[in-house]
């Protein structure tokens, strides 16, 4: 993009990506209050804070759940100040501009906006590389994840999945990492028939392709699809940035999959990720002898996940898609004529004005937890249903 250097907002969020974490609440919540330009020069020491923004942030950071974590604007200030001398925020552009990427900030065009469901945590910017086109929105994407020792049961079936996804048109987002990722990759690049047929979401710097072992797979989804992060070029993906990277991809989808997962694994973290945001989660069955697959069997015993075996079950969790979609939102009536029946119950049980708990829905629908919370995924993303305070109730679609 010519002219990127010009522009303060997007120098101040390419410096303030470098100075903070990825999910730094107070930081996001300073950028938030102050803008990206003011609040990197507080951040910096520029400018003084006063007790007026800290009682503005203390406040905010209550609001988002995110107190806990906050001890004052000076912890904070201590916390950045070694990582100053670093910020050279027109290198990192320029570095970016020579690998022909760009950084797509919230007030672009191109940003991707079901990222702004992460409330407060939607990240300062995209550093992204890949053809400059609109990334498709959480109803045309499908996050596949799990394990980095997959099976060839694992291969297997996400291959299938993502081939099968990507010929539907659907947009496949993982992390670009060894085992389930890398077949996800793999299989969405070879079905592709969407502009943009897989997005590999990275824990660290997009000018370094990491794992390097996966360089040619990656090299493939950058120039048939996209390669992003929150962090700066020369980055390291650290395990910290592993698991904050995780709330990009199930922020990106309508659905989470997971395929195979050990009982820790990090894949289940994205699906948690996934559940806190309202979107559907499915998990693919294994072996009850397989370690693989003991994450996954403890998804669908805990009742956070839907049991999905195929392309098809994943694709109805997901709702409506292509080309009838945005012809459908415009009329209440045609949009509630593709529910299935189960969401038809969900949404004559939700209330027009106040807002009701999972829990309750579960009793006045006669539905299960993990029904609910997927209806509710697909119903929200149709503007049927919408969050508010933790509670449910019907969206102006519906009206």
């Amino acid at each position: 993009m010519t002219g990127i250097g010009a522009d303060p907002e997007r120098v101040a969020r390419a410096a303030l990506a470098r100075l903070m974490e990825p999910q730094d609440a107070a930081g996001l919540a300073l950028v938030q209050i102050c803008g990206a330009v003011d609040a990197l020069r507080i951040a910096t020491g520029q400018v003084s804070a006063g007790t007026e923004l800290e009682r503005e942030i203390t406040s905010l950071l209550a609001d988002s759940g995110s107190a806990t974590s906050w001890s004052g604007m000076a912890a904070s200030l201590k916390r950045w100040q070694p990582r100053i001398p670093d910020l050279a925020p027109e290198r990192d552009l320029a570095t970016m501009a020579r690998l022909g990427g760009r950084l797509i900030i919230p007030s672009d065009g191109l940003w991707p906006v079901q990222l702004s469901d992460l409330g407060i945590h939607e990240p300062l910017c995209l550093w992204w590389r890949g053809t400059e086109q609109p990334l498709p929105g959480a109803e045309k994407c499908i996050a596949l994840v799990g394990s980095r020792d997959s099976t060839s049961y694992g291969a297997s079936v996400t291959g299938d999945i993502a081939y099968s996804l990507a010929q539907r048109g659907l947009t496949i987002v993982s992390g670009g990492a060894y085992g389930i990722d890398a077949h996800a990759h793999r299989a969405a690049l070879a079905g592709a028939s969407a502009a943009v047929p897989t997005i590999a979401v990275m824990a660290g710097g997009v000018d370094r392709f990491y794992p390097s072992g996966n360089e040619d797979l990656l090299r493939a989804v950058c120039n048939q699809g996209a390669v992003i992060a929150e962090v700066p070029p020369g980055s390291a993906p650290t395990r910290y940035r592993f698991l904050q990277r995780n709330r990009l991809i199930a922020a990106m989808s309508a659905v989470t999959v997971v395929v195979e997962a050990r009982w820790r694994s990090g894949a289940l973290n994205t699906a948690h990720h996934a559940e806190t945001l309202g979107r559907a989660v499915g998990a693919v069955p294994g072996s009850v002898h397989s370690a693989n697959s003991a994450g996954c069997h403890r998804l669908l015993r805990d009742g956070g996940a839907v049991c999905v075996t195929d392309a098809a079950e994943i694709a109805e969790l997901a709702g409506p898609s292509g080309s009838g979609l945005p012809e459908s939102r415009q009329g209440g009536a045609e949009v509630q004529d593709g529910l299935t029946l189960e969401d038809l119950i969900l949404l004559d049980a939700l209330p027009l004005r106040s807002t009701t708990s999972v829990e309750k829905l579960c009793s006045v629908a006669g539905l299960g937890p993990e029904s609910v919370r997927a209806g509710l995924g697909r119903l929200g993303l149709l503007g049927l249903a919408v969050s508010e305070r933790g509670g449910w109730k019907r969206g102006q679609a519906s009206a």
